[in-house]
């Protein structure tokens, strides 16, 4: 078993050597004018081989060739279909190179082409290009009109230059060109994706003045970023203003049901059919997904059987919702079991519906199913992902199962498949847990390499797995290397870092550090319990008391490891009736209930500091109580018992417990 680097590999592919194509024009008579004789090759010949080839370089070679050979003049028909099919293999510069010739031909490209030419820049992230492309249209013999405006803007858009969409709108209309629906749909996208809601709410009344009518997609886009938004309620507003259709209350359904308000969901839902409105496959989805993501499955099913009632049938996307609930619920066998109903139904999975039904396996312990699954994508069709790869390989590694991990890796490397930081991090876990602590430091510095740069997570696992092996310098080698790479240390890495010193008993560098990390970030309770442990290992009770409060200060509420620390230090010194009294003020005061730790510590300290008869009191008190003694428990009131009586009354004793109870 070896682990492949993550490093993408560039493989050279030979390409089919190409015959030099000679020129078919047989000349009969040598004497004979060459420019009257006639062209050999047709149009449609032309066309055919350039629209049968299959391989895009191949037909630009023949589209060359037949050029230089004479033997046919390229029309806008044959240029606007070679342009096209490069254009969708993003052969960019071949493009700009066609794009020249035509111009040289003297032949006009026309609007159709032009667009298709700008969508081939927005395919590639070029709308920086498209923009310089557009600018120079008229050199091209094209001149602009709102389509190839409206697609300009939109390939801006796509890649979020909002700055430059302004002044193509002014330029538009300086132009003479009248924008329209599509025009005004991507201003309001814009201004919404800006936050920008008063002006996107101001847009849609100059569309109207200006006697274009804003259609669904105008209201749905300013809906649902509003609601997206948080501005649930002044969506609604809006909404009141106009006749909504299926896609504005599907957003406004989507906005309360981010915000759990179900209730108010359904009465929406009501409101749509009260106003001949019929929700659609969306609109129960979207309510599948909130009840079943909030554990709801009654009321899912309810849905469900609407959905059905009212003739509207579920999809992919309703399945994975109803899946991704019983998971999220640990309902493993129902959440599988709709997996089977859905492809029974005839739906076939896409890679999201995969995803959930693999995350919700991994995440139940069941990664033997998981891999059933995996294994069987690629021959369904559907090629696993990084998504897919990233949550086998981490229920690997939470598993310890390194081999496991590694051989997903392997695979996902040969298929070429880029890992991303969580798969990245997930290997490097792996690693760590089975201590290639080498390995995973060299994994973390190929991902900067990689262009994939390691984040706290990536850190966090290797300084865990260090601690945990007791690795304290290593540790914090890499905790100081952190920064460096961009990253800084969460409460996580502190308290790994704490909990290691604790545990070889270094109190002083323990407290230095929370001292170093309430300079940065703010404790959370692990941080403070961690550092009462310590105190309380070394029997300093009262200075875990004063840090109790200190921490209570600083608003943190102590919980039952908090309180299970204090009774345990106080008994440990001996001082058992204040311990006692600790736990009496812990049930008084309701906001905690000791838990069984905290009783058997304070059993402990009766034992071993008061006298027997007490501890048999005590043990029935808390059965009195309906607190049940654990095996620690009774361990401890065992061990009691026979060193203090011998090896045969305590078999009584106990027996007399027991059956009192």
């Amino acid at each position: 078993m070896y682990l492949r680097e993550g490093c993408s590999l560039l493989l050279k592919v030979h390409k089919p050597s190409i015959p030099i194509a000679l020129n078919p024009v047989i000349i009969s008579n040598p004497n004979k004018n060459p420019q009257v004789e006639k062209t050999l090759i047709e149009e449609s010949q032309v066309l055919h081989k350039l629209s049968t080839e299959s391989n895009t370089l191949l037909a630009l070679h023949y589209f060359k060739s037949i050029t230089n050979s004479n033997s046919f003049k390229h029309t806008p028909s044959t240029y606007k279909l070679m342009i096209e099919r490069l254009g969708e293999d993003c052969e960019i510069d071949n493009v700009q190179y066609l794009l020249q010739l035509m111009k040289l031909d003297g032949i006009s490209c026309s609007e159709e082409l032009f667009i298709s030419v700008i969508k081939s820049y927005q395919r590639l992230g070029l709308a920086d290009q498209a923009l310089k492309t557009f600018y120079r249209i008229r050199e091209f013999g094209c001149m602009p009109t709102v389509k190839i405006y409206n697609h300009v803007m939109d390939a801006l858009l796509s890649e979020n230059k909002f700055r430059m969409i302004s002044p193509m709108y002014d330029n538009m209309k300086k132009d003479g060109i009248e924008p329209n629906v599509y025009t005004y749909n991507i201003l309001l996208k814009a201004l919404c994706k800006n936050d920008r809601f008063d002006n996107a709410c101001k847009l849609l009344v100059e569309m109207a003045n200006k006697g274009c009518l804003p259609d669904a997609v105008s209201y749905t886009t300013i809906v649902s970023s509003m609601c997206k938004g948080g501005k649930v309620e002044e969506a609604r507003e809006l909404v009141a203003r106009f006749q909504p259709v299926v896609s504005v209350y599907n957003a406004l359904i989507d906005g309360l049901c981010r915000e759990r308000r179900v209730e108010e969901s359904f009465r929406l839902l009501l409101e749509m059919v009260d106003r001949g409105i019929q929700p659609n496959v969306v609109t129960y989805t979207t309510l599948v997904n909130s009840l079943s993501s909030a554990g709801k499955m009654d009321l899912t099913f309810a849905v469900l059987c609407k959905m059905f009632v009212t003739g509207c049938s579920p999809n992919v996307h309703t399945f994975t919702s109803l899946i991704k609930g019983y998971f999220i619920n640990g309902r493993v066998y129902e959440g599988f079991e709709v997996w089977k109903k859905m492809s029974h139904e005839g739906i076939i999975p896409n890679i999201v519906a995969y995803n959930t039904l693999l995350h919700g396996l991994c995440s139940n312990g069941h990664i033997v199913e998981a891999l059933a699954i995996f294994n069987q994508m690629e021959q369904n069709g559907c090629p696993p992902n990084v998504k897919t790869y990233s949550s086998i390989i981490d229920a690997c590694a939470k598993a310890g199962n390194l081999a496991c991990a590694s051989d997903i890796w392997n695979k996902m490397i040969n298929n070429g498949c880029h890992p991303n930081v969580i798969t990245y991090t997930s290997m490097v876990d792996a690693l760590s847990q089975n201590s290639m602590f080498d390995q995973a430091d060299h994994l973390i510095k190929t991902m900067a390499l990689e262009n994939c740069p390691p984040n706290t997570v990536t850190f966090n696992a290797l300084i865990k797995g260090l601690c945990r092996s007791g690795r304290l310098e290593w540790a914090f080698r890499v905790f100081n290397q952190m920064e460096g790479s961009g990253c800084l240390p969460n409460v996580t890495t502190y308290n790994e870092l704490l909990d290691c010193l604790i545990k070889r008993n270094m109190l002083n560098e323990a407290f230095s550090l929370i001292k170093e990390m309430e300079k940065k970030i703010e404790p959370n309770l692990v941080t403070y319990n961690t550092f009462l442990h310590g105190l309380s290992r070394a029997g300093m009770a009262e200075e875990a008391l004063q840090f109790i409060g200190k921490m209570m200060v600083k608003g943190i509420t102590p919980d039952e490891i908090t309180h299970n620390i204090i009774v345990f230090a106080y008994c440990k010194k001996g001082k058992v009736k204040f311990a006692s009294q600790l736990v009496d003020r812990i049930s008084f005061s309701g906001e905690c209930k000791p838990d069984i730790i905290a009783h058997t510590s304070l059993l402990w300290g009766i034992c071993n500091y008061k006298s027997l008869e007490e501890a048999i009191s005590y043990v029935d008190k808390m059965l009195s109580e309906n607190i049940y003694p654990n095996f620690a428990s009774w361990n401890v009131l065992v061990r009691c018992l026979f060193n203090n009586l011998g090896h045969i009354e305590p078999v009584y004793i106990l027996d007399s417990i027991i059956e009192s109870d």
